[in-house]
């Protein structure tokens, strides 16, 4: 059963300031609600250049190091970064008992797309120059990094590269015509996603007369056909929840293998804030078993 004191107080942390307006506010805003809850004291943590990108490696304790998670942080293309995600992607590698590498993609509006979607090719690369398989990576990210992850998938794929072994998308934005039915029937219940913002970061992130439908900015519509295994979780309240089941019915209807997790009464990229949420460490246990289950 869901704990609504716990979720009840993440409602309660998101909401406690005004809104912020302007990009640097917003970013500087990510940060301090996704920073809420201090890291792990036992968790090893190395910058990184992935050949021009900014990353981080996290490693805890007992984790093999040959086995890799790559993780986009969310923000809707616009902000986020890896200190605001550290603590969701440091235990997602704990859950998992391999290493992660997060990643600092260029944001919008100062970098439009193909920015992002460059620099998780030139990621991904990286590990690959390292001579980590494919096979023991696993790629991921939440909202905007869901997107991205699944762009990436299908460069990897249009390249002819080997793929990860599996992917693993949190609350992911797939459809940036907006149009998903739970952009309204969910608006009253999501306390962080609402259309007219999300109207904002699509003009931010899509140069101007670019397609929202083109599959590399709202995968939705790509040909999943040869994607690897899927998990996908979700939250009942929130906006984008049909952005994830829309995507999972047709992955599943091209025949890849997809896990859809939809948890009650949680919210947008609700693991973020595992410290103090059961669902978010039972998010990040799920996705820890589907990691090894893939990556041995």
């Amino acid at each position: 059963m869901t704990d609504q004191t716990e979720i009840g107080a993440i409602r309660a942390l998101l909401g406690a300031k005004p809104r912020p307006v302007g990009w640097d506010e917003r970013r500087r805003r990510i940060e301090e609600v996704g920073g809420a809850f201090p890291l792990a004291d036992d968790i090893v943590l190395e910058p990184v250049d992935c050949d021009g990108v900014p990353g981080e490696w996290s490693l805890a304790p007992g984790s093999d190091a040959a086995r890799v998670l790559l993780y986009f942080h969310g923000g809707g293309y616009c902000s986020g970064s890896i200190a605001s995600h550290r603590t969701l992607v440091t235990e997602a590698g704990r859950a998992a008992g391999i290493r992660t590498l997060a990643i600092a993609y260029r944001l919008a509006p100062e970098h439009p797309f193909p920015a992002a979607l460059e620099d998780a090719r030139r990621a991904f690369a990286f590990l690959r120059g390292l001579g980590i398989p494919a096979g023991k990576i696993a790629v991921g990210g939440d909202s905007a990094g869901g997107g991205l992850t699944l762009a990436l998938l299908q460069a990897l794929i249009a390249e002819g590269e080997a793929l990860p072994a599996c992917a693993w998308l949190i609350s992911p934005w797939t459809d940036l015509t907006l149009g998903g039915e739970t952009l309204a029937t969910k608006d009253a219940a999501d306390p962080l996603i609402h259309r007219g913002y999300l109207e904002e970061l699509a003009a931010a992130y899509l140069p101007v007369g670019f397609d929202a439908r083109d599959p590399r900015v709202s995968p939705l519509f790509a040909d999943l056909g040869g994607f690897p295994p899927l998990l996908v979780a979700v939250g009942s309240d929130e906006t984008l929840l049909s952005d994830a089941t829309r995507l999972a019915a047709r992955a599943g209807a091209a025949d890849v293998a997809v896990t859809l997790s939809i948890y009650p009464k949680m919210i947008h990229a609700f693991p973020l804030w595992n410290a103090h949420l059961a669902e978010g460490r039972a998010a990040l246990a799920e996705a820890g078993a589907f990691m090894r289950r893939h990556l041995r």
